[in-house]
């Protein structure tokens, strides 16, 4: 879907002079997100849905964000408001968004600001914000992330916008974005493709791409009194986008990862060449599933793959599957000296069988297979393949049929 500038441009027009004259150019070490902790107000708001309250805030859709604040309006106010209880990352002020619903029956919301000054092409930079689910939520899920554009985004529509993330969380999964009462970073290196004026925040991919979990109310919110939402709703707070200096070695330090290292987020994803000869054993062995650097949980693209091995086992009751698990030599060596990143073919395989067995497929008729960094995916590898790709291709679950 396309969206409109004309509107973004009439929203724009008010954020003040700070927009109109940006810096000429970005220094290492400073902020390129306007008042990122929504702390610098105009007209203090009233009610939900007004983010525009927030100097050189605006919502890009129909939907209006939400921003909270100390005050004595209880649906708005900080800790205590209409979602849940959560106090600021960073100074008093916070905003509110929408990331998924099911069946999109409350349509999602996002914010964004114009940059300080355009980033430039080829320069890496550093992207942070803090998420938090709200208490409010049935729902959890994935993709709440950063977009960066060139031109303002802007519809009158009530609408998903569907686009390329620039960043989300490194995990990227229901379940990290899942804690309440706390604050997640959701944090990663972005390469400019250059003259990108804008920031969004929000779910960019469609809910067919975008894994989610029902929540279950516990302990913990059990004295706070709201009423739920057939959502996920985050709190969002402490937006940062910084130049980074690779020259001097300066690197995105993101809570998540080792600190002062970042790993490859990159996630291979094989197109399987089915044909009308190709047979039901074929299929279910063709399937692979990959990963990102470090990581077990399981993509949108695997759930597909596991999906079709998990239909064909049940109508093959006495069928069982061979579950090879590899990563790939870097996890190996990282591992060696940080556990986090020890083990990742077995971490991989467990991940798989928990899917399966969810499927209701029996754990005995699944045989697990370790093959380490053993089994380098040489089938998968071209001479155009720089490493970073080539390590990619090789973080993988594959599968024989017994």
């Amino acid at each position: 879907m396309k969206f409109s500038t004309r509107k973004a441009i009439t929203l724009l027009s008010a954020m003040g002079f700070m927009l109109c004259a940006p810096l000429a150019n970005a220094q290492e070490g400073e902020n390129l997100v306007p008042n990122g902790s929504f702390e610098s107000i105009g007209k203090k708001p009233k009610r939900l849905g007004k983010i525009e309250s927030a100097t050189g805030w605006v919502s890009p859709t129909g939907v209006r964000a939400d921003l909270f604040v100390d005050t004595k309006i209880e649906e708005i106010s900080v800790p205590d408001n209409a979602y849940g209880r959560e106090t600021a990352h960073e100074g008093e002020n916070y905003a509110g968004l929408t990331g998924f619903s099911y069946n999109n029956k409350v349509p999602r919301s996002y914010v964004m600001t114009k940059l300080e000054s355009p980033m430039k092409k080829g320069m890496t930079y550093c992207v942070k914000m803090y998420v938090s689910l709200s208490e409010a939520s049935k729902y959890a899920s994935n993709n709440v992330g950063v977009h960066f554009s060139k031109k303002a985004l802007g519809t009158d529509s009530k609408v998903s916008m569907i686009l390329e993330p620039s960043v989300v969380h490194r995990e990227n999964d229901y379940e990290t974005m899942s804690a309440r009462f706390d604050w997640t970073e959701v944090c990663g290196v972005y390469v400019a493709k250059g003259g990108e004026k804008y920031i969004a925040l929000g779910n960019f991919r469609s809910n067919e791409d975008t894994r989610y979990e029902r929540m279950k109310k516990d302990n913990g919110t059990k004295d706070i009194k709201v009423q739920q939402v057939v959502a996920a709703y985050y709190y969002v707070d402490d937006i940062s986008v910084m130049l980074l200096d690779q020259d001097k070695g300066e690197t995105c330090d993101c809570a998540s990862g080792e600190e002062g290292v970042a790993y490859s987020t990159l996630i291979y994803q094989k197109v399987f060449p089915e044909t009308d000869k190709t047979t039901p054993k074929e299929r279910v062995e063709m399937q692979q599933v990959y990963f990102a650097f470090g990581k077990q949980s399981i993509t949108t693209e695997g759930e597909r793959s596991l999906n079709i091995i998990a239909d064909y086992m049940k109508a093959n009751p006495s069928a069982k599957i061979q579950i090879k698990g590899h990563c790939n030599l870097e996890e190996n060596e990282v591992g060696a000296e940080n556990d986090i990143y020890a083990d990742m073919d077995n971490q991989r395989i467990g991940s798989v069988m928990k899917f399966l067995m969810k499927k209701g497929i029996d754990e005995g008729r699944m045989i697990p297979s370790r093959k380490r960094d053993d089994s380098p995916n040489t089938d998968e590898h071209s001479e155009s393949d720089d490493e970073e790709t080539k390590q990619a291709k090789d973080r993988r679950v594959t599968f024989i049929l017994l």
